[in-house]
């Protein structure tokens, strides 16, 4: 009885801490909640090879394990707590007071954390403290009742009978007091999902979410044609030349998608410049914008992985802002810096060497999604995404490649990062039965701001075939590919490589996508039947 009255009492405690947390942070920021808080700094303490397991396996359900994983703990730390509690409560009030200061300590060492990042942990463990002592209050008069019986027994049978009743603990000697803590125990679950959902409704995501629904994308000045005709082939399971927003992959660290409404939303660039520049969101709608059609890829994204598509972006061009600024000639870094302090390093040459780098307000004809970076987000072709495509940026510094190592670059990532030249098998799946005889197999290619040329397939290790090619958009964009061939029964291999426009094969040694991105053909196995 005494373990499980000890995990009501922590479960129910810690719940109330974290619901009351979760509400004061979204009126300080969701960073500051104490969950999102340690997560995060779990995060960043990770050994890479770790991440890079944890994206793998998981992908982009990475941080939703995460929070689960911190959650599963949290609610262990609680039980043991509550039972410890039950006999002394100084203990669980001494636990809740370490568990508030490991969050208020997590929460002041984010990159962009303030002195009232605090609030969130120390009203948390104070809203947990309490809620604990009033559970005891209940508990309380279940021991006096005990302590009369003991009492009676000593007059009874003497001090030592006495002295033995006193040492065994038996909560709930009658059904009234175990009512009185169960209902004590709901109503803190209770304050503990109101004070959630109160937070939840009053959190900058929903503000982010109505200003996005307020937006209308100005016409840009420099409108992409619409996509030429044969851009997509129409194969049933091959990725559609543009990737849908909701399919688009998204890989971060942000365990709390940053919400920061356009109203709100400013940049500043300054470093090496001879002015420096400010603009609110209105400014840089107002801005000659840009159309195109680029394709993103992530490094951590294996060989025939998902992370990489392809969307009509609209923004600002970065080399005419840049231009404005008047950057230094010794500056070789364009550092930008996300709202959650998170930072990338970008070749000042790779924005200003005339591809369409820009900072991106519009994704597939409507306001940036919040995942992706709203309300503003960079795009450089060519380059892969963590050297390049800064969601949520709100500062651009000018400076050196020597001076400051951006996040992923302190992590023994590259410096330079451009794509590698990839292709993908994306039909038939992996294992899949098809019929022996005519089999249509498809998939795409990409070598972004450099081109494909062609794409060859093989089966069984045989002579490589030259596959169809879709019409080319551009250089940044994907190409479509499909090839049919004859199969017969049995299990068969199938491998494809690219051939980028300088004439470049794709390579088939392997290489892991640390430190500067996978190398290798891709290849699946069917059983034909």
């Amino acid at each position: 009885m005494t373990t499980r009255v000890g995990a009501v009492l922590g479960v129910a405690s810690a719940a109330v801490a974290l619901g009351v947390a979760h509400l004061v942070a979204a009126f300080v920021g969701g960073e500051s909640s104490p969950v999102i808080a340690v997560g995060s700094a779990a995060i960043d303490l990770t050994p890479e090879w770790l991440k890079s397991f944890a994206i793998r396996t998981f992908g982009e359900q990475d941080k939703l394990v995460l929070l689960i994983g911190v959650g599963v703990v949290v609610t262990v730390l609680a039980i043991v707590l509550g039972i410890a509690s039950v006999r002394r409560p100084r203990t669980g009030l001494v636990g809740l007071a370490v568990l508030g200061a490991v969050g208020t300590v997590a929460a002041l060492t984010r990159p962009t954390s303030t002195a009232v990042d605090a609030l969130p942990a120390l009203f948390g463990a104070g809203a947990g403290a309490a809620t604990l002592l009033v559970l005891h209050r209940r508990l309380a008069s279940t021991t006096a009742t005990t302590t009369t019986g003991a009492e009676a027994t000593t007059h009874a049978a003497g001090p030592a009978t006495a002295q033995a009743g006193a040492e065994t603990y038996r909560p709930f000697p009658d059904g009234v007091g175990r009512r009185r803590f169960l209902v004590a125990s709901g109503v803190s679950l209770g304050v503990a999902a109101a004070a959630g959902a109160f937070g939840q409704l009053f959190s900058r995501r929903k503000q982010a979410d109505a200003s996005r629904a307020a937006i209308t994308l100005p016409a840009p000045s420099a409108q992409a044609p619409p996509a030429p005709s044969g851009v997509d082939f129409g194969v049933e399971g091959l990725s559609p030349y543009y990737t849908p927003n909701a399919e688009f992959y998204r890989v971060d660290t942000a365990l709390i998608v940053p919400s920061v409404p356009a109203e709100d939303w400013s940049l500043r660039v300054h470093g090496m410049v001879e002015r420096e520049i400010t603009l609110d969101f209105e400014q840089l709608m107002a801005r000659p914008l840009i159309e195109r059609d680029i394709t993103l890829a992530c490094v951590s994204n294996e060989v025939g992985g998902p992370y990489v598509g392809n969307a009509r972006w609209i923004g600002a061009p970065l080399a005419s802002l840049l231009d404005e600024a008047g950057v230094a000639p010794a500056s070789t870094q364009l550092v930008s810096t996300a709202v959650d302090g998170f930072t990338i390093g970008t070749p000042v040459k790779a924005v200003t060497d005339g591809r369409d780098a820009m900072l991106a307000i519009g994704m597939n004809g409507e306001p940036l999604p919040v995942e992706h970076g709203f309300p503003v987000r960079m795009v450089v072709p060519g380059l892969y995404g963590y050297v390049s495509a800064t969601k949520w940026v709100v500062d651009l510094e000018l400076s050196t490649f020597e001076e400051f190592d951006p996040y992923w670059i302190r992590r023994g990532w590259a410096e330079q990062a451009p794509i590698k030249t990839q292709s993908r098998i994306d039909t038939p799946r992996p294992l899949a039965s098809p019929p022996a005889g005519d089999v249509v197999i498809a998939g795409v290619a990409w070598a972004q701001h450099t081109g494909i040329e062609a794409v060859e397939v093989r089966v069984d290790e045989g002579a490589w075939t030259n596959a169809e090619l879709a019409t080319e958009d551009t250089i940044d964009t994907w190409r479509q590919w499909r090839i049919v061939m004859p199969l017969q029964s049995g299990n068969r291999r199938i491998e494809v490589r690219a051939t980028d426009a300088t004439g470049e094969v794709q390579t088939d040694e392997r290489a892991e996508p640390f430190p500067d991105g996978a190398t290798g053909q891709h290849s699946i196995v069917i059983q034909v039947g």
